[in-house]
This record gives structure tokens, C-alpha cells and sequence, in this order.
């Protein structure tokens, strides 16, 4: 069997260059081609006949770059985060249509998408929860992918969850945190941390805490090398690394 073509756009961060590191050595997929900020990635994809566009970018060029990469008939794989709901839809949509491939991860630790899939089946039993998540700070956006979606999942599995709402006064607006699917979620941004996050539960006398720590930006590169494998077997695109596992 044929490697699978690989081009990798953002390749001169540091979560490119160690992408372009992992791909170059592994058995079933070739690099074939890097880019960055002053290319032009159509013509690049083209260019070197790329079957698979990796995507560690900015969340303002996200969009757009996932697009480019669709019209390309490229299969995207998007460790860039920052994509609206309404933007997934659209390139969704747009995969559809060519019958093409692709995946969009929030993260791609292994560990981080097991404490999601855990956190869903505990929220059944405690659906009283609140998330805190912690990123260097250098992090372009906030709440992380990853705190946004592990929110979307927790709804998903508890249509109860937080219920009822106990309102409290804000002596400072935004010190209960960011809501979104009327979860909590707390985002810090300090030097010293690369990637961290917390789903706290409580109960009646008890709290459980799940927490995933990323110390190396080497754990997520397993699960890229599996997406850009997985993407060549299906005809649409996906959201969550958690759908192909």
C-alpha cells in the first residue's frame, strides 16, 4: 500500500514542526509538503498532491484555510481551534457534497478525549458540574476547544445538567465563569502550562474530579497520524477525535 500524501499547513510553529516530525517517520504517510502564513495553500495542495492537509494555524485563518483545503479536494485534519458551531456546519456541509473525508479535533490527546467519554457517563448520576481549563499564555482564544466541547458533550448526555440554576450575586462580572450549555467554564492563561483541564462534579457530601494534564505537545501526535488515516476511509467530515477511535 501506497503512503498517504501528507502536507502540513502551519509547519513552522511549534506544534508544526513537531507534526512534520512525526509524519516524516511514520511508516504509512509521506510528507510532501509545508506551508505557512505567506504561502498560497490551494496552489501548494495542488502542487505537491496532497490526500491529507494538516491544519495547526491561527482561529482567524481556520475557517478559511479548512475551506481552501475542501475546494482543494484535499481531506482536512484541523487541530486549530476556534471554529463557531455555525462554521463546522458549513464545511460539514461542504465535505458532503465532494463525499469527502475529514476531521476536526478539539484536541487530539488520547487522554484528553477518554476524560470527555468518561465525563459523559458520570454526569448521568451527578449532573452538577463546572469546568476549569489552563493554557500558556500565548493561547489565541479562550475557552480552549476542548472546555467547549467537552460542555457540548455533558449537555448532551444530561438534559438536566446544573439544574436548577442557584443564581449568585457577581461582586465581579465573570467570576462564575463563562457559561456556555449551562456549563461553567473557567479558562486560565498563565506561562508554565501547556495544556490542562478539570471536569469538576459535585454531589450531595462528595466532589469527583477528572483531570487530564498534556506536559509534552508529543501526546498529541498519535492521534494526528490516526486521523490522517481514518479520514481516507470515510465521506464526511467529523467533529471530535472521539468518532473515530
Amino acid at each position: 500500500m501506497k503512503p498517504i500524501k501528507i502536507l502540513v499547513n502551519g509547519a513552522f510553529g511549534r506544534m508544526g514542526q513537531m507534526t512534520v516530525k512525526a509524519i516524516s517517520t511514520h511508516p504509512r504517510l509521506e510528507l510532501v509538503g509545508q506551508t505557512g502564513r505567506e504561502y498560497d495553500l490551494k496552489k501548494s495542495i495542488r502542487d505537491s498532491r496532497a490526500q491529507v492537509v494538516i491544519d495547526f494555524t491561527h482561529p482567524e485563518s481556520v475557517f478559511k484555510n479548512t475551506s481552501d483545503i475542501i475546494e482543494t479536494g484535499a481531506r482536512p485534519v484541523i487541530g486549530t481551534s476556534g471554529l463557531t458551531g455555525a462554521q463546522i456546519r458549513a464545511l460539514q456541509d461542504q465535505c458532503a457534497k465532494l463525499k469527502l473525508g475529514g476531521i476536526i479535533a478539539p484536541n487530539f490527546s488520547l487522554g484528553a478525549v477518554l476524560m470527555m467519554k468518561y465525563a459523559k457517563e458520570i454526569v448521568k448520576h451527578i449532573p452538577h458540574v463546572e469546568i476549569i481549563e489552563m493554557h500558556h499564555d500565548n493561547k489565541a482564544d479562550s475557552p480552549s476547544g476542548t472546555a467547549l466541547r467537552s460542555a457540548e458533550m455533558l449537555e448532551q448526555a444530561a438534559i438536566d445538567v446544573n439544574q436548577p440554576v442557584k443564581t449568585s450575586r457577581e461582586t465581579v462580572p465573570g467570576a462564575r465563569g463563562a457559561q456556555y450549555h449551562g456549563i461553567p467554564i473557567h479558562a486560565v492563561r498563565l506561562p508554565g502550562f501547556l495544556a490542562h483541564q478539570q471536569i469538576i462534579f459535585g454531589n450531595t457530601g462528595e466532589t469527583l474530579t477528572l483531570r487530564h494534564d498534556s506536559l509534552d505537545r508529543q501526546c498529541f501526535m498519535p492521534g494526528v497520524c490516526l486521523a490522517c488515516e481514518k479520514v481516507m476511509d470515510i465521506d464526511h467530515l467529523i467533529y471530535g477525535l472521539e468518532e473515530i477511535l
